[in-house]
């Protein structure tokens, strides 16, 4: 994927998002991250070492606010920001840019995951029906009743939401402990599983 930001635009942004007011580095973080719509949140990695270098530079000053270490802008790097005003109207367009693009790649991915979810239906599906038939030749005479069916199959469908359900929320518990939910993940999320509902809807009128 290509670079979110060219090389020295997230110097010259983060410039510009201090000129706003002080802020500490997670608040930058924040507003990045609400700039791009969620679809991009830097990491502390790449964000504190380029403020570091803004301090050496002289065109941001830091205090203390308690723990936290909060940034201003200095006239110097005003003076940079009210100087490079094409250069920064560049940068937002860059960063329209990568929204879509970004935006692009995620309606690919959960497109791709929906088929997946759609095969994964189908197969179910199936192995069920052929349980069913199954059953209908070998089981006991309760077994082949067409209300015997009927419940064998329904309990089954519910079966697999709730090993589906389990799973999920393991994989969900295990990767908030891991690393964190933000916003885009709980949005995709949400997407996905309002995307499996019409579908399973949409299955289960056919």
């Amino acid at each position: 994927m290509p670079p979110v930001f060219a090389h020295g635009a997230l110097r010259l942004y983060l410039l510009a998002l201090l000129s706003d007011g002080p802020k500490h580095g997670y608040e930058l973080i924040g507003e990045l991250s609400d700039r791009f719509g969620g679809t991009y949140k830097p990491s502390a990695g790449t964000i504190y070492p380029r403020l570091a270098k803004l301090q050496e530079e002289g065109l941001v000053e830091t205090e203390q606010a308690g723990r936290r270490t909060v940034y201003r802008i200095t006239d110097a790097g005003q003076a940079e920001v009210d100087a490079r005003r094409d250069d920064l109207e560049s940068v937002e367009d860059g960063i329209a840019e990568s929204v879509k693009r970004m935006a692009d790649d995620i309606r690919t991915d959960i497109s791709a995951t929906m088929r997946s979810m759609r095969a994964d239906m189908a197969a179910a599906a199936q192995s069920a029906r052929s349980s069913a038939t199954t059953a209908w030749a070998t089981g006991g005479d309760a077994d082949r009743t067409p209300s015997g069916n009927r419940l064998r199959q329904l309990k089954e469908a519910e079966a697999q939401f709730t090993a589906f359900r389990n799973d999920m929320r393991a994989e969900l518990r295990t990767h908030a402990a891991r690393t964190g939910l933000d916003d885009l993940t709980v949005e995709t999320i949400k997407t996905v599983l309002s995307q499996a509902k019409a579908s399973i809807v949409a299955t289960l009128k056919d």
